[in-house]
């Protein structure tokens, strides 16, 4: 009786496990987790094992993914830069010749805000609260994002600098904005329904953007048709 033939090797790599095709979802669960926690209760209070919790992990899983917890920190601001300067460059390119650098301004902002205060906006606030939680190394990764990130600033300003709508010059007036823009995360409250618009850190993030248009530049241009609500 003949033996049956041996079972075709499969070509490639050998198939991935349930468990290693979610790696990668189960890592952005972790830096969401993460990003949350570190934002409600800071970086030096919450553990390893509260994040894993929160995702459904056992205590020691999150060592798979990272070496350490300050390798996690640096993944949730990596992410977070990331995120906005992935929704900065879809909000410049919608830009048509005829958009002033007021208005330019406004989106520039606008966006900023929503980064800041929107939904799911746990990243940047971790990024300006626990800098100093970074190594040296990992410092220079996100400054190489946040450079990229502010260099779209930088012409617009320009040229409200050129036409005398902005007199500080304008890396100091990046400076600046970008440093009053961050602080809203310490202070600013989303209208309620009952108490809508009945105090000044509670207002509607359009609302926060003319404010801050008129404080940068004495003027704050009428919102675009297109604006979203906040």
């Amino acid at each position: 009786m003949r033996e049956a033939a041996p079972s075709p090797r499969a070509r490639g790599r050998p198939r991935k496990t349930e468990d290693e095709r979610d790696d990668g979802n189960r890592r952005q669960a972790l830096i969401a987790a993460a990003a949350r926690l570190f934002h409600q209760k800071g970086y030096d209070a919450t553990s390893t094992r509260e994040i894993a919790a929160q995702v459904g992990m056992q205590p020691g899983s999150p060592f798979y993914h990272f070496g350490q917890k300050q390798d996690l920190l640096l993944a949730v601001m990596v992410e977070g830069m990331q995120q906005a300067i992935a929704r900065q460059n879809a909000a410049c390119a919608r830009w048509g010749e005829q958009v002033s650098p007021h208005e330019r301004l406004r989106v520039l902002v606008r966006n900023q805000l929503d980064v800041l205060l929107g939904p799911d906006s746990d990243f940047i606030p971790v990024m300006l609260y626990e800098w100093r939680s970074l190594s040296a190394e990992q410092r220079q990764t996100i400054t190489q994002l946040k450079d990229g990130y502010e260099t779209a600033w930088t012409p617009v300003l320009q040229a409200l600098h050129d036409s005398g709508h902005l007199q500080c010059p304008v890396p100091l007036a990046r400076l600046m904005i970008f440093g009053a823009l961050n602080w809203t995360v310490q202070w600013y409250r989303a209208p309620g329904p009952q108490a809508r618009h009945t105090r000044p850190h509670r207002v509607s993030l359009d609302a926060l953007t003319d404010a801050a248009l008129g404080l940068f530049t004495g003027v704050a241009p009428p919102r675009p048709a297109s604006s979203p609500p906040a």
